[in-house]
């Protein structure tokens, strides 16, 4: 029984994220009050807060299962594979998968909604936060693996998240720009490859 309710509230969670996000993409981010969100849902607003206490929260709910990530890939790492073979690895995969968190996903609404979050001051300062979290579990993860101190460890996190942020962006901008995903795909690999060999070159 606690499984069916819990299945209940996902499915409620995902009504309201994806009535909240479909507004936001037609008009804007700051156009869309809550209580027009959770009419559309068709929840009240404290309903509405249970589920996302905050209005950002509706829109990175949609990338929330990304919190974590790059963690999880160096501790799921292949034996004999370094840490950062392995988030090389994951990000070219996700390239391959076309996992819009890597930028290349030319889907109308993927697009619209990168370029949601990149315009937006208040998403921005959110998936800062979310970073910062996610900088800190690498950290905790690369020092987990052996061979690093906590300040470089820290250091090579804020690095390859960095080099990770900066490729997506610049892959959605090129999309953006009108130019096709068969022509921007492989430069998108060239371009994460050296990221990553930049981060080797530094001794990591």
């Amino acid at each position: 029984m606690t499984g069916l309710r819990e299945l209940q509230r996902q499915r409620v969670r995902e009504a309201i994220s994806a009535a909240a996000i479909g507004l936001f993409l037609r008009r804007g981010f700051d156009e869309v009050p809550v209580t027009e969100i959770a009419a559309a849902a068709g929840v009240s607003k404290p309903t509405l807060f249970k589920y996302f206490p905050a209005k950002e929260d509706l829109v990175l709910h949609r990338i929330a299962d990304h919190e974590g990530e790059s963690a999880r890939v160096v501790r799921a790492r292949a034996e004999g594979e370094t840490p950062l073979e392995a988030l090389r690895r994951h990000f070219l995969d996700g390239l391959a998968r076309r996992d819009p968190v890597t930028g290349l996903n030319d889907h109308p609404e993927v697009m619209a909604f990168h370029r949601m979050v990149f315009s937006t001051p208040s998403l921005q300062a959110r998936m800062f936060q979310q970073i910062s979290r996610d900088e800190q579990a690498l950290a905790g993860a690369l020092v987990e693996s052996g061979g690093l101190d906590d300040l470089t460890a820290a250091l090579l996190a804020a690095q390859a998240l960095a080099a990770q942020r900066v490729l997506s962006r610049r892959i959605w901008q090129w999309l953006a720009d009108g130019r096709p995903l068969a022509e921007v795909e492989p430069e998108a690999i060239d371009a994460a490859n050296r990221a990553f060999s930049l981060l080797t070159m530094n001794g990591y």
